[in-house]
């Protein structure tokens, strides 16, 4: 591309005129360069070409002069464009493509393609103001012209080297400038005699919340545990007769520094057929749950994902390519006395234990994306949302976590009451997508009154009975939350956990040890999956929690399983 700015003053010298064009040129010339269908060691070439050059330009001048029966000079301006477009394609050209190789195993690439068939298109218009007399500007409209490009041939300088671990084998690249102008030859090239091979292996992930609003992860981009990932091989056919073989999807295990690659484990095995001369693009859908962590918990920030193509047995070629993976995220939901702010340490400790970008959201952190209220502290008086009120909250607040890591599936950690405003989510709000997972792959609750607590039953009688009850306090009373798991029994497959505090003696006139407000039957309630920690309901986001009870349930790898923990009293009625 060129740029061209130019300023000069009017003629009468009381104004003056600018320019500024812009021409840009792009070719780009895919050559296929296979096996005659003699197989005489001969081979023939065929591009698939396209061309665009594009001119515009503007320009604008101003003059001062003055008109018949007026005083005073008045300012007169004109503005005037001009656009070309020369496009060019060729699908199936005849090419050339040359290789001289020296004795001392330099060698050289040459290609041709020859003129391709051109249509050039165009308009131009103006317009003014300030005449003395009005001047009507337009557009007017080129007819297409016909014509033809020039033949293009380039080659490279001579100076890479036949590798010497594969002789029949020859890849590369080679640029060369020409004032504002690049040319690049990329060449991949193979001795006949396989007549199949990879030309590339992409992936791609669903953009969220559209399903099937497929995008590609780069190299530089990262995906994120539980999303459906598409890995996509394109398979060349460089013979001159239609091939069929097999394409075998493989993660290659790498356990880390220093550590040595474990076998590849096969993901996906897949029948093709490849017309000859063209190329195949073979996909393989993946689910990817678990993938971010090993089977011993230890973060897995990279897939190494390989392609191998199998004919009769034989492995005739093959191609990796790694794929990042961060875990899913985490949200994070405060209880009764509390807010975001509890939750403070954890995205540090999140991203200290998994480099990938392990992300946290702290339920109110960004009120604008959601914003919970269950008391200020033990003595506010001041009225709070309900439950109900709550969990409407917390699926904006999902929703925000899912677009700002464009991930399908998250876990939630919930402290005391927050437990009950994720059960509620989970059995009235929470979807199930296409893929049959849950959207919450697992709730974690820290100290969760499951039964009530009867600390709100002696806290909250008193304010009832004199017409000011607290929302938060009064749905946490046994009577009211017998009431609630009446009602709220959906799991939807996901999987629960709960963490019950012991470091409290029995009181509120109940004999069972608690976390100081919680009672440990109360916190394990139903639930399978349980852990007990001499702790107090208001110490439980600690590192202490998270590495000891968190960490292990989360930090599945896919040999464990992610969901397979049996589930006592009430069961998912959803598939």
């Amino acid at each position: 591309m060129s740029t061209l700015s130019k300023s000069s003053p009017r003629i009468a010298g009381k104004g003056i005129q600018t320019s500024n064009s812009t021409t840009n040129y792009d070719y780009s010339a895919r050559i296929r360069v296979r096996e005659t269908p003699e197989r005489r060691g001969y081979s023939v070439a065929t591009a698939n070409a396209s061309s665009l050059l594009s001119f515009s330009e503007s320009r604008s001048s101003t003059d001062q002069a003055v008109c018949s029966g007026e005083r005073q000079p008045r300012t007169m301006s004109g503005s005037f464009t001009t656009q070309r477009e020369t496009r060019a394609s060729t699908p199936g050209v005849e090419a050339n493509v040359s290789v001289t190789m020296s004795a001392n195993g330099a060698y050289s690439i040459g290609i041709s393609v020859p003129a391709l068939h051109s249509t050039t298109t165009g308009s131009s218009s103006s317009s003014y103001s300030g005449q003395c007399y009005p001047k009507k500007g337009g557009t007017t409209n080129v007819p297409p012209v016909e014509g033809r490009t020039d033949p293009i041939s380039f080659s490279t300088d001579g100076s890479h080297r036949v590798p010497l671990s594969n002789l029949d084998h020859l890849s590369g690249s080679y640029s060369k400038k020409y004032g504002n102008v690049t040319d690049t030859l990329v060449w991949d090239l193979r001795r006949c005699g396989t007549p199949l091979r990879l030309v590339d292996l992409k992936f791609e992930d669903m953009k969220f919340p559209l399903w099937e609003a497929w995008r590609e992860v780069t190299p530089e981009t990262t995906t994120v545990d539980g999303n459906i990932v598409r890995m996509r091989a394109i398979v060349a056919n460089d013979s001159g007769e239609d091939q069929s073989a097999t394409l075998m999807f493989k993660d290659r295990d790498q356990p880390g520094k220093n550590m040595p690659e474990g076998p590849a484990k096969l993901l996906k095995q897949v029948s093709f057929n490849v017309p000859a001369g063209e190329e195949k693009t073979v996909d393989f859908l993946w689910d990817t749950s678990g993938h971010a962590w090993y089977d011993d918990g230890r973060p897995k920030h990279r897939q190494s994902i390989k392609a191998e193509i199998w004919d009769n047995n034989k492995k005739i070629d093959d191609l990796s390519r790694n794929l990042n993976l961060a875990p899913r995220p985490l949200v994070l939901v405060h209880g009764y006395w509390a807010d975001w702010s509890m939750w403070r340490t954890w995205p540090s400790m999140l991203n200290e234990t998994h480099y990938a970008g392990w992300n946290a959201f702290a339920v109110g952190e960004r009120p604008g994306n959601g914003k919970m209220d269950m008391g200020e502290s033990a003595t506010s008086l001041k009225p709070t949302k309900t439950i109900s009120q709550n969990a409407a909250e917390l699926t904006r607040y999902i929703r925000y976590a899912q677009e700002f890591s464009n991930a399908w599936h998250v876990d939630i950690v919930a402290h005391t009451m927050g437990g009950l405003v994720a059960r509620q989510y989970i059995h009235l709000s929470m979807p199930i997508y296409p893929d049959g997972k849950p959207q919450v792959a697992h709730l974690l609750m820290l100290g969760t009154p499951n039964l009530g607590s009867p600390c709100a039953d002696v806290m909250s009688a008193p304010l009832e009975a004199i017409g000011k009850p607290v929302e938060a306090l009064r749905e946490m009373r046994t009577g009211a939350v017998a009431q609630f798991n009446k009602h709220i029994v959906e799991r939807k497959g996901v999987e629960f956990s709960a963490l019950a505090g012991t470091h409290g003696v029995p009181r509120c006139y109940s004999l069972d040890f608690n976390d100081g407000f919680t009672p440990v039957p109360s916190a394990l309630w139903t639930i399978a999956d349980t852990a007990r920690m001499n702790i107090l309901y208001d110490t439980m986001a600690s590192g202490g929690v998270f590495s000891d009870f968190v960490m292990p349930r989360i930090a599945k790898g896919p040999g464990v399983r992610p969901a397979g923990i049996k589930l006592e009293g009430p069961k998912s009625r959803t598939p």
